[in-house]
This record gives structure tokens, C-alpha cells and sequence, in this order.
């Protein structure tokens, strides 16, 4: 059995291949596609609880920031192991099966869109878990950290979050099409495990997880102001959060996270792959894959 890292052009097949079958999944079997999009916003959603609770309370930036990559990255390694499903993997995925013409793209947009909305809603309904739950949750040490971490967020220029945007999932995705070039267990867990590490640990901005970021301090708001005293203000440190498209908002911050995120894995990503691979080895391994699917004839 050959263990070695796959080339290029196999992985591109590979990728294609995957492609027709989430969506043949989603046009098939939509309640199955939608509850593996739910499953995979949960798993973010837990990561960004634990890196928020590891980092509560540490001063030095640098250490928290290390803190909290070190347990958001299995997050990345239960989806893909569990075969789920994450908007950002779709997006590389997707437009792999649109240049090797797999689906359409009208097919492309209806994949990626139900499936940020199953990740949406399966990270939203961690939050609100984790916010009825309260107990540490509802600790000024923790709000303090929940809240500083979501003005950062949404304070940034629509520039500086589409820019952000683009480098998580350049790092990110890269991290997924490796974990799928690689043919190991260890290795494909430990690239998995790598990209979600990189992006929280260097402050980039990613669609699903800012929902944990930024919803879980706007569920909190109330109790901030309470267990803290402090006073919300219009800006800085304490600024007052909301879920709208203005400064300080989650949906703002949404919009240009997903902008940068779409850029960040189908162009520097997903178009770098289709174009450097050679498309003459390309279309043998597809020939290669329908030969071993389709079972000889056997003449009795």
C-alpha cells in the first residue's frame, strides 16, 4: 500500500469526486446534508467556548492567543474525521467540482449557502447552550475576555476583516487540502489539527467561528454590565455590541468575514490547485477511479 503524499492531480480528481457526492447528498438526502452542517457549526462552536474559557484571565496576549489555537484545532480534526461538513471546506471543495464541471454554478451557490446556515445555526445553538448553562461562564474573568475579544472583532475596518477574512482560510484551507493529500491517519489528523491553530492563534477571521466569538458576548451583554460594572459605551473597550451591519455588529462583521473567506480558499486556494495541476494527469485518474468502480463483466 502506498502511504506517500498524493500528487496534485489526484488530489484535484479526489476533490471533484467529493464534491458530487456532498452534493448528491444535499439533492438526495437534504435532512442528512443539513444535520452534518449542524454537527460541523457545534464543533466550532465548542472550540470557541474552550479557547475563550483557556484564555480567560491570562495577560499576556501572545500566551492566549497560543492558548486558545492549541484547543480550537480539534475542532477541524472531528469534522473532517466525522465526515461533516464546514462552509469554508465546501467552498474549496465546490469549486474544485465547478472547474471540473461536477456541479453548476448555480449548484455551487445553493451548497455553500444551506451549509453556512446549518453551521450557523449548530454554533448559535452552542452558544445559547452554553449561556443558559451559565456558572463559570457568567464570571468576570471570562465576560472581561468573551467581550474584548468581540470589540476586537467588530471594531475593525470593512478592509482589515475582508483581509483577515482572506488569510484564515488561505491557512485553513490549505490545512484541508493537505489533510486530504495526505494518506495516513497521524497525518491527516495533524495537518487538520495545524489549520485551526494558525488561524485563531494569529487573530484572523473566520465566518463560523466569529459566531462563537461574537454571539456568545451579545447573549452575555446584560450580565457584562452587571458582574463587571462597567458601563457600556459607543466605543472602544467597552463598546456596546449588537447583531446588526453597523460598527460593532455582528452582521457587519459577518459579511466582510465571508467576503475574505470566500476569496481567501476558492481563489488563493482552490484555483491554485486546479491551475498548477497537470489536466492530462488529471483526467487518467479520473478514467483510473470510474475503471475501479465499475465492476468487470464476468460471461457464465
Amino acid at each position: 500500500m502506498d502511504l506517500g503524499a498524493r500528487t496534485n492531480e489526484e488530489l484535484v480528481a479526489l476533490l471533484a469526486g467529493l464534491c458530487r457526492e456532498k452534493y448528491d447528498r444535499l439533492q438526495q438526502r437534504p435532512a442528512a446534508f443539513l444535520l452534518q452542517s449542524l454537527l460541523g457549526g457545534a464543533m466550532v462552536g465548542f472550540g470557541a467556548v474552550l479557547a475563550l474559557s483557556v484564555s480567560a484571565g491570562v495577560p499576556w496576549p501572545g500566551i492566549a492567543n497560543l492558548l486558545m489555537g492549541l484547543v480550537f484545532g480539534f475542532s477541524l480534526v472531528i469534522i473532517l474525521v466525522s465526515g461533516n461538513s464546514l462552509i469554508t471546506a465546501d467552498m474549496v471543495i465546490g469549486i474544485i467540482g465547478v472547474f471540473h464541471r461536477r456541479i453548476t454554478w448555480p449548484q455551487y451557490v445553493r451548497f455553500v449557502a444551506i451549509g453556512y446556515v446549518g453551521n450557523a445555526l449548530g454554533c448559535l445553538a452552542v452558544c445559547a447552550l452554553v449561556y443558559i448553562g451559565g456558572s463559570n461562564y457568567l464570571s468576570a474573568p471570562w465576560l472581561l475576555r468573551a467581550h474584548q475579544i468581540a470589540v476586537l472583532k467588530t471594531g475593525m475596518s470593512d478592509m482589515q476583516v475582508f483581509a483577515m477574512g482572506c488569510f484564515c482560510t488561505w491557512l485553513l484551507q490549505t490545512g484541508v487540502v493537505l489533510y486530504y493529500k495526505a494518506r495516513t491517519d497521524i497525518g491527516q489528523m495533524g495537518i487538520a489539527y495545524y489549520g485551526p491553530l494558525a488561524f485563531v492563534a494569529g487573530m484572523t477571521e473566520h465566518c463560523i467561528a466569529n459566531i462563537g466569538f461574537l454571539a456568545l458576548p451579545l447573549f452575555e451583554q446584560g450580565v457584562f454590565t452587571r458582574v463587571t460594572h462597567t458601563a457600556l459605551t459607543l466605543a472602544g473597550a467597552t463598546a456596546r455590541l449588537h447583531w446588526g451591519f453597523g460598527h460593532y455588529g455582528w452582521a457587519h462583521n459577518q459579511l466582510f468575514t465571508l467576503m475574505g473567506n470566500f476569496v481567501g480558499g476558492t481563489v488563493l486556494v482552490g484555483a491554485t490547485l486546479h491551475f498548477i495541476s497537470d489536466p492530462r494527469q488529471v483526467v487518467a485518474h479520473y478514467r483510473k477511479f470510474v475503471k475501479i468502480a465499475k465492476p468487470e463483466r464476468v460471461h457464465i
